[in-house]
């Protein structure tokens, strides 16, 4: 159950690429759910239980967003985040990552939690 995940190790701006390019072939197919929040819309739920193809991150001068692809043989679904201000990330106890928090420029709040390997 993902409800209480302490999310409050920052990712530092500078390392966006790498970390993601690392999370991604780490996680893939790894099961996933996407949960965004924002002041307009309230929290809506995305996706559910679907398996992470990768997560793409393209900076500043060359798009500064950062794309979510799920599924198995092929990208069934993407999400885009634009303009991401900050990454925070949360572990299980044995330090896995277990959850990822993007916010981009505007305040809205994407919620990624992986389930257990």
């Amino acid at each position: 159950m993902t409800t209480n995940i302490d999310i409050g190790k920052a990712v530092p701006q500078e390392r966006w690429t790498e970390f993601f390019d690392q999370f991604s072939d780490g996680n893939r197919g790894r099961l996933l759910s996407i949960r965004i929040s924002n002041s307009e819309l309230g929290d809506q739920e995305l996706i559910q239980n679907s398996p992470l193809m990768a997560i793409v991150y393209d900076r500043p001068g060359k798009g500064n967003d950062l794309v979510i692809e799920v599924g198995q043989d092929e990208v069934a679904y993407g999400h885009t985040i634009d303009a991401p201000t900050q990454v925070l990330t949360g572990q299980d106890e044995n330090g896995e990552i277990i959850a990822l928090r993007v916010v981009d420029a505007a305040g809205t709040q994407t919620l990624i939690t992986l389930q257990a390997s």
